[in-house]
């Protein structure tokens, strides 16, 4: 599709397709973490063993829940985009490659928690993988902003209140990170406490604080 608008891509490729693929990725991402619990191998103490998998537990849950919130997140940042180009679609890639990596760091995180052992690196691990999936969503925005690929339905409020809660997980999840890397659960507890937060609406994701707070005067 060509355009002579100025700003305007020669190709203007829909999300559609990239949309759908993320959204397979997500979904196999989060069937792997289920995957990682290895049930009790000694059946004749079925009870026990099942209560000694609570580190597996944990990180399912925080993991099923982290990757839930991308997910979500996602949408909210591609239901805003008019078209696509190739740095959007590897810039995207690179995002997949990291959720991809979660099921890993996930299982990591439960075996330190298990062993009592090597739980500083595994938090630092496990951090770092989100840390890496946050900052991608900020490059990927900046982008889509610099690009001109937004809807221009989306207004400067909206613009600028998904930015702001894009870049704060960065300072968020690199603060557990530097915690975690001291006293591990105290790491944990850090990047899990945003997991309520995020899950909220964004205020002006919809444009609809546009036509109060820019109005002319």
């Amino acid at each position: 599709m060509s355009s002579g608008r100025p700003g305007t891509p020669r190709l203007a490729r829909q999300p559609g397709r990239l949309v759908a693929f993320s959204d397979g990725v997500f979904a196999i991402a989060v069937t792997l973490l289920v995957l990682e619990i290895q049930p009790p191998k000694d059946f004749g103490r079925l009870l026990p063993g099942l209560g000694a998998l609570w580190p597996s537990y944990l990180g399912y849950a925080l993991s099923f829940l982290l990757v839930g919130q991308v997910w979500v997140n996602h949408h909210v940042m591609f239901d805003r985009v008019r078209h696509v180009d190739r740095p959007v679609l590897f810039l995207n890639t690179l995002l997949l490659m990291v959720i991809a990596f979660l099921p890993f760091s996930t299982s990591l995180l439960a075996d330190a928690l298990r062993a009592e052992q090597g739980l500083r690196t595994a938090v630092v691990v496990y951090g770092t993988t989100l840390w890496l999936a946050a900052a991608l969503f900020n490059v990927i925005w900046v982008h889509l902003r610099r690009a001109r690929l937004l809807d221009p339905s989306l207004g400067p409020f909206g613009v600028r209140a998904i930015g702001r809660r894009f870049a704060l997980a960065l300072a968020w999840i690199g603060g557990g990170i530097l915690v975690g890397a001291f006293v591990p659960i105290a790491g944990v507890v850090i990047i899990a406490a945003f997991l309520p937060a995020y899950y909220l609406p964004i205020r002006g994701e919809y444009g609809e604080d546009d036509k109060t707070t820019d109005r002319p005067a």
